[in-house]
């Protein structure tokens, strides 16, 4: 009997022992868990510190979740969010590290589709600010201005040589860092220097409606003098920052330079995995080009002036070889362009301005399509609604003409003795862009007398 009463006892004494043992389990499993997560909020913690230290469109690049927000003390408001913490976390401080040069593995394409980076290349007066509004238009493309128009006016490098490779070096690097939409890098070249990021003097801001539009467009501020002003409303001082964000957003990123002489420079952006590239050169016939600078920039021009109406006055060698170093810049560029090199193959687009003069819709969708962007009813209208001006619109600088009857103009402005000297120091770079030598003064005046050559509009694929 006794031993039959025990086995009971001895069976409730180990079911008590197990039950406490469990109870401690837990409790130990519980402490080690709270340990665990403790841990990994001080890791987020510290994370989120280094990231405040960052520059801030760096700390934010292609960051999609606003939603996940930290708390003062660095913990995560819900401890259901710490994976996805993790993970937006990890490829923020990739992008960082992308963004700061340190890698050069492609950051992974955004859910809404690959992201184009468009560069107009042409010389002054060559039509780019019209052609350039092609890009401008589109709601979701972030367009700049001229922004190495800072640089030329901070560096100072001397024609030929060693310095014109130094300045195309230093205009490649801030164009890289701006296709990046790192816009902080043109601080350093605004004059006066920005301060807390606002800037009165973005070169032109008026020409570039992503920063002329919300959230960018801030309140418009009294007695602040905006020596480049946004053209259809009141804008306060440019918050770069606030534009750097804002062309992150943006499905692609376009930009005009008149600055880029040598194509070959560009290599290193063009083979940038961050990137996907698309050069358009856009050319024009150097007899219009001179014709236009001669009214655009009158006092540079004096000379040529003067020479063309007394004859009194020789041009200046200096003068003719800078013409001629600007026709063999454009020559070489677009020779190697067309020789379709490996890296530029599918990226490289040659076009005339006569033809997009003569034809503005047809070859905007030409553009659009070499970019691989969908082009917008947008554009369209506006192309249509720009190029019909029953004249053009006043100052040297308008986009607004009638583009069938503009892009000839030249031929009635220009003497003819200023067209041999086009001529003949620019001949290779008219033969190889279709441009006809006009032979005499009635030749150049007769507009049944075409001088251009019918050519397709060109790039690699």
């Amino acid at each position: 009997m006794d031993k039959g009463h025990a086995l009971p006892q001895d069976f409730r004494d180990l079911l008590h022992c197990l039950r406490m043992r469990s109870k401690y389990a837990i409790l130990l499993v519980f402490v080690v868990a709270l340990v665990i997560i403790e841990k990994e909020n001080n890791i987020i913690s510290r994370v989120s510190d280094k990231l405040k230290q960052t520059p801030q469109s760096l700390m934010e690049a292609n960051s999609t979740d606003p939603g996940l927000v930290l708390a003062e003390n660095g913990s995560l408001l819900s401890l259901s969010e710490l994976d996805s913490a993790f993970s937006q976390i990890r490829n923020r401080l990739l992008n960082v590290t992308l963004q700061l040069g340190g890698n050069r593995e492609p950051a992974v394409a955004p859910a809404k589709g690959p992201r184009r980076h468009v560069l107009l290349m042409a010389t002054t007066r060559t039509g780019s600010s019209f052609v350039g509004e092609f890009f401008n238009q589109q709601g979701n493309i972030f367009y700049l201005f001229e922004p190495l128009w800072h640089i030329e006016r901070t560096v100072s490098f001397e024609p030929g040589g060693a310095n014109a490779v130094g300045s195309a070096l230093v205009y490649r690097d801030v164009l890289k860092q701006l296709f990046l939409c790192d816009l902080y890098i043109l601080e350093n070249f605004i004059s006066p220097l920005p301060e807390d990021h606002l800037t009165q003097y973005m070169f032109r801001r008026g020409s570039s409606r992503s920063l002329c539009e919300e959230p960018v467009c801030t309140p418009y501020v009294k007695k602040v003098f905006e020596k480049y002003h946004c053209k259809n409303r009141q804008c306060g001082p440019l918050n770069v920052t606030l534009a750097a964000e804002a062309c992150l957003r943006k499905d692609h990123m376009a930009l005009k330079a008149v600055r880029i002489r040598q194509l070959e420079f560009l290599q290193p952006l063009v083979e940038d995995p961050r990137l996907d590239m698309r050069i358009i050169q856009l050319v024009r016939d150097p007899r219009a080009v001179l014709a236009s600078r001669m009214v655009a920039f009158s006092g540079k021009y004096e000379t040529w002036k003067k020479w063309a109406s007394e004859g009194a006055a020789p041009l200046n060698e200096d003068e003719v070889q800078r013409l001629r170093g600007n026709c063999e810049n454009i020559r070489l560029s677009a020779e190697l362009g067309l020789r379709q090199p490996a890296w530029l193959r599918g990226r490289y687009m040659l076009i005339r301005y006569e033809d997009i003069a003569r034809s503005p819709l047809q070859k905007a969708k030409e553009m659009y399509r070499f970019a691989d962007i969908s082009i917008t009813p947008q554009v369209e209208e506006w192309i249509l609604k720009n190029t019909q001006a029953p004249q053009d619109s006043s100052g040297i600088y308008s986009t607004q003409k009638n583009s069938s009857e503009q892009f000839e103009k030249w031929r009635f402005s220009i003497p003819f003795k200023l067209a041999q000297v086009v001529q003949n120091v620019c001949g290779p770079a008219m033969s190889l862009f279709g441009y006809k030598v006009a032979s005499n003064p009635e030749t150049l005046t007769n507009r049944s007398i075409s001088l251009l050559e019918e050519r397709r509009t060109f790039w690699i694929t």
